[in-house]
């Protein structure tokens, strides 16, 4: 049985501006980088970058990584951003605090204040068209 995620691993073109985009900017921690790759951490999450043979091809659709941001500090990560001109995909219309964003490949990411707790006590108040909470 499925006891937790393990890790991400995201396709990239350029590894060092990949690198440099997760550990700079975002500030997650490098453990280990080679020619093709590179393992990095937030907290207990380990990320992979590895340098794609092919074309990197990042989700068309609403598929992205959320990371946990304390609710004092997205205001200065939603200011880092915008001075380093990293776009935004989406503006935020749901329950907490978010940053909607593309890293250097076009992966879809976001910034997140607030838990699954939180987004279903607000599903109570605005519910989801057909919504059924267990």
């Amino acid at each position: 049985m499925l006891k937790s995620l393990n890790h991400i691993t995201i396709a990239v073109k350029n590894l060092e501006k990949s690198f440099e985009f997760y550990v700079e900017l975002l500030g997650m921690k490098p453990h280990a980088k080679w020619t093709r790759g590179a393992y990095l951490s937030l907290d207990d999450l380990w990320f992979c970058l590895s340098v794609s043979v092919d074309k990197s091809s990042p989700s068309q659709d609403y598929t992205h990584i959320a990371f946990e941001i304390d609710i004092e500090n997205i205001n200065a990560m939603r200011e880092r951003l915008q001075v380093n001109d990293v776009p935004e995909w989406k503006k935020n219309s749901s329950e907490g605090d978010s940053i909607y964003f593309l890293d250097p490949d076009g992966h879809k990411l976001e910034v997140h204040c607030g838990s699954l707790q939180t987004r279903l006590e607000s599903l109570k108040v605005k519910p989801y068209e057909g919504l059924k909470l267990y």
